[in-house]
């Protein structure tokens, strides 16, 4: 075997062992892994993003109910 053939197959044995690191060789990969905790990240944002929104709503009714009382108080 030549040096060049047994450089390439020195760089496929490392190549291989990140790809089964990056995608699992039956574990969870870090793709997997980084899927799951963008998903959770995701799910995180449109939580806040609800809150944000009823509190939106709570201010204005609020607002709403003090110019009514400065209405009809005048």
């Amino acid at each position: 075997m030549t040096q060049f053939e047994e450089r390439v197959l020195r760089d496929l044995s490392e190549l291989k062992a990140h790809m089964q690191w990056l995608v699992g060789n039956g574990n969870q990969g870090k793709m997997q892994e980084l899927e799951g905790r963008l998903q959770k990240h995701e799910a995180a944002s449109h939580r806040m993003g609800g809150v944000g929104a009823a509190l939106a709503v709570a201010v204005t009714l609020v607002h709403f109910a003090f110019d009514y009382m400065r209405t009809l108080y005048r």
